[in-house]
């Protein structure tokens, strides 16, 4: 059980929410879902399968059939992690890139095979009550009668029109009649509704070795792309072992590389030796050494961070405590140091956690990248395929550098941390390279200053950017700004609200649970 304040320092347009079992999720629609499920008996698991589909439906922006996805699972005694991302086509090597500066983003050649269904089908597998029929039934049915186009969705999609504007089924299927969906229009998807129909039909199979990925290749084959069904067919969802370091009293949680999980544990693994408790959450020598921390643990995953099987550096050796201090040790108290390397943006990222009656808690991630993916959508299926090849490197020297069969750098993380090996929080921050920084600015408000989930969710955040320059949302702008300028942080001026992510989060009480969901995005935290 995780100590929680109930003030509320910040502004909210929300209140935390309480329960013996919980939904938080970025689509009001899916929280529904999952909140249904556990109120007809089944766990969070079976909710948690349900809402990961109803939001490949309901938010297409962000997600879909064609994605990857991550999850952390406690079951009662034990936290388990699932890494669903996608491989390479064992056709893909460097020298197939070899005129180009960097992955590209767009088409085929940025398509690796999708992860997210064969996450859905492992979780059904081990953890499930109820019948993966019974659990995409909710999603199917949105798919097919429609669903509510929410105000933050509508901005997304509207933004999309121009990137994919040479991506003919894209057109058809999400700007049908070339007009964009507005907030409070109702779309349907009714031949996504058929795929996801044949995924529950098959239990996954048809993705991976039926007529769906019989149709997958076909389109790849036409366009010139390289996925094949032996890629399609290889593909498996893998049970690992989560990674974990102490901070603030709390052991936190993330899954293993190839995810970014590591950048954030880095950080709180320095910071663990820095003194944060004795400076306040708003502190802007606090939010200074949290960027310079930052900026290290950045640095270290790319160097580092590949397909597990291409790891040159242990994560047992990146996070030992005694390597931590010597990095914290180095940190100027006195000023900023120099731009480091920052992984790439993302903003296509969907996430939800759930927790039930018995003890169970979920969390859990799936993307298709930037946004729709990669502007390819499979024919009479609806699939939009994501772009997680652009996470690949083409410098030769690193050890995530494309190579085919291999796993790239990844950006989506869920988040957990225990008490003396007890549940306390589930959480997780949507938000390409904020997701770790919002990862360690909500564990150093939990565990340092007991901030409740809607206070996590609330309060205002710092951003690192590819450049290492720093955006700050207003709040915290008029708190810390002029410090860190002197300090020599170079601040972005008015700064999007996309970049600071969405947070959603359930903490575990003496009984039931604390529930809250980030008012950046359209999503809803449920209990009952």
């Amino acid at each position: 059980m995780l100590p929680l304040s109930f003030a509320a320092p910040y502004h909210s347009q929300r209140a935390p929410i309480f329960g013996e079992q919980a939904v938080a999720t970025s689509s009001p629609v899916a929280a529904q879902v999952g909140l249904r499920v556990l109120e007809q008996g089944g766990n969070a698991i079976d909710a948690a399968v349900a809402v990961l589909a109803a939001l490949s439906v309901v938010e297409p922006t962000m997600n879909g059939l064609g994605g990857d996805l991550f999850a952390l699972v406690w079951d009662g005694e034990a936290l388990h992690a699932l890494n669903a991302s996608g491989r390479a086509p064992n056709a893909w090597s460097r020298e197939r890139f070899a005129q180009r500066r960097s992955m590209p983003e767009l088409g085929w050649d940025a398509v690796t095979v999708p992860g997210a269904v064969s996450g859905w089908v492992a979780l059904n597998q081990r953890f499930g009550t109820r019948t993966l029929g019974e659990l995409l039934a909710p999603a199917i049915g949105y798919a097919e009668e429609g669903f509510p186009v929410l105000p933050k969705m509508a901005e997304l999609w509207a933004a999309a029109v121009t990137r994919f504007a040479e991506f003919g089924e894209f057109q058809r299927v999400f700007v049908p009649g070339g007009r964009v969906p507005r907030a409070g229009d109702w779309f349907s998807l009714p031949e996504l509704a058929a795929s996801l129909a044949s995924i529950a039909d098959t239990r996954g199979e048809s993705l991976y070795r039926g007529e769906l990925a019989r149709r997958i290749v076909a389109a790849a084959r036409e366009a010139g792309g390289a996925l094949t069904l032996a890629d399609l067919d290889a593909h498996q969802a893998d049970w690992v072992a989560p990674i974990s370091c102490e901070f603030g009293g709390l052991r936190w949680f993330e899954p293993p590389p190839n995810g970014q999980g590591l950048a954030a544990l880095l950080t709180l693994g320095i910071l663990e030796h820095l003194p944060l408790a004795e400076l306040g959450p708003d502190h802007p020598h606090a939010v200074h050494l949290e960027l310079e921390a930052m900026k290290l643990a950045f640095a270290d995953c790319v160097a580092f961070v590949a397909d597990p099987t291409q790891m040159r550096v242990s994560v047992e050796e990146l996070l030992a405590r005694e390597r931590l201090a010597r990095l914290a040790a180095d940190i100027s108290r006195q000023g900023a140091a120099a731009p480091r390397a920052v992984p790439q943006r993302d903003h296509g990222t969907v996430y939800a956690t759930v927790a039930d009656r018995e003890g169970r808690m979920v969390s859990a991630i799936q993307s298709n990248y930037l946004g729709f993916g990669s502007g390819v959508v499979v024919p009479k299926t609806g699939i939009a395929l994501h772009n997680r090849g652009l996470g690949f490197s083409l410098d030769p020297a690193r050890a995530n550098c494309v190579r085919g069969g291999a796993r790239p750098y990844h950006t989506i993380m869920p988040g957990f941390a225990a008490r003396a090996g007890r549940p306390a929080l589930s959480f997780g921050v949507m938000g390409g390279h904020m997701q770790p920084q919002g990862h360690v600015q909500l564990a150093i408000r939990a565990a340092l200053f007991q901030q409740n989930p809607q206070t996590l969710c609330d309060a205002p955040r710092w951003y690192l950017s590819e450049t290492s320059e720093v955006a700050l949302e207003p709040a915290l702008a008029r708190q810390v700004g002029p410090e860190l300028v002197r300090l020599g942080h170079r601040l972005i001026a008015e700064p999007p609200t996309l970049l600071f992510g969405g947070a959603q989060v359930i903490a575990k009480l003496e009984r039931g649970y604390c529930a809250g969901s980030d008012p950046r995005k359209d999503g809803q935290a449920v209990a009952s």
